[in-house]
């Protein structure tokens, strides 16, 4: 089968503890959760939710739109694994590139969920990877997230896409590719179509201070993206297209005060990825994807309020008239 849209990264089971009994500080310069010290500390609930991540929550989100959807990625021998591999064909999303490797543990993190936010503590598994024998090149690769364990691993994409033309990569990187620097990866970026993060990250990957968002998304387009998302939280995203013209959108604004913020990123990358396959001009695809990120936060995890294409487009029809790009 020749799949539409093939995601590459880690698939964990997130388990939501809602805490009550906690504060957020300014510590340090930055945001600190706090719970006491040596005491028992009470929560309110635990949510599981299987079969997430950002290459899982993306293929999800391709599936809903309606095109083809596999994940690459790895789990365990074990329950966990089953329970992520049955949810994600649940989704719509094919599994036959889902790896079970014996001996290792399928991922479980745990997310501390305070309000809207959320800090998740994570242990990846050392999981291997190799690129699949497709039976026909996909026509779009999303790579995101994976462990150091998979470093190598980068290279092997980068030399599959530059082979298969046809094939266009996309790229979120996560905190262990952002780390590498673009230097390491410069293949990888020499080949990528879209690339997709935010302010902070695009500043840490340049290694520059620079703020204005136009001259960050140049940069990241010099080392070899065609089209650049550098998003910007509250103050809205930005996309910069082939030719370098570049637009401003606003955040959607929220139905409904956010229940959890997780997997907003992930819904704004691979749904504006989608609709960018499906044909529409870059700044309209971007406006859906905030549209599908501002559904996400109304639920808890990053699946549950994912949209399908005719919802996204309801949302649109009746946006507020401030909602809309702007020209950089």
């Amino acid at each position: 089968m020749k799949y539409d849209f093939v995601a590459i990264g880690d698939i964990t089971t997130d388990a939501f503890i809602k805490l009550k009994d906690a504060e957020e500080l300014m510590n340090h310069g930055v945001r600190e959760l706090c719970v006491r010290f040596g005491d028992k500390v009470p929560y309110e609930e635990v949510i599981e939710v299987r079969a997430v991540g950002n290459a899982a929550n993306a293929a999800v989100a391709a599936a809903r739109i309606g095109l083809s959807s596999a994940l690459i990625a790895r789990v365990g021998e074990d329950e966990n694994g089953r329970n992520c591999r049955e949810t994600l064909k649940g989704n719509g999303v094919a599994d036959e590139y889902l790896e079970t490797q014996k001996g290792l543990p399928t991922n479980y993190h745990y997310v501390l969920w305070y309000g809207a936010e959320r800090t998740i503590l994570v242990k990846q598994t050392k999981f291997t990877y190799s690129m699949p024998a497709f039976e026909s090149p996909p026509k779009y690769i999303y790579l995101t997230s994976l462990g150091e364990s998979a470093k190598e691993f980068h290279h092997d994409v980068a030399r599959y896409c530059a082979g298969h033309p046809e094939t266009k990569l996309v790229f979120q990187p996560g905190t262990f590719q952002i780390k590498l620097g673009a230097q390491e990866l410069k293949d990888l970026y020499a080949v990528t179509e879209i690339f997709f993060c935010n302010k902070e990250e695009a500043q840490t990957i340049l290694n520059s201070k620079e703020t204005d968002v136009k001259k960050l998304m140049a940069g990241l387009h010099a080392l070899g993206p065609k089209i650049v998302v550098v998003t910007d939280g509250p103050n809205g995203s930005n996309i910069m297209d082939t030719t370098g013209a570049a637009w401003h959108m606003p955040m959607y604004p929220d139905p409904a005060p956010p229940v959890s913020r997780t997997g907003a990123g992930d819904a704004t990358a691979s749904t504006t990825t989608a609709y960018i396959e499906l044909g529409l001009p870059v700044h309209e695809a971007l406006m859906r994807g905030l549209i599908n990120a501002a559904s996400v936060v109304q639920g808890v995890g990053a699946q549950t309020k994912l949209l399908k294409h005719d919802e996204i487009e309801a949302w649109y029809a009746k946006r507020p008239a401030d909602f809309q790009a702007t020209a950089l």
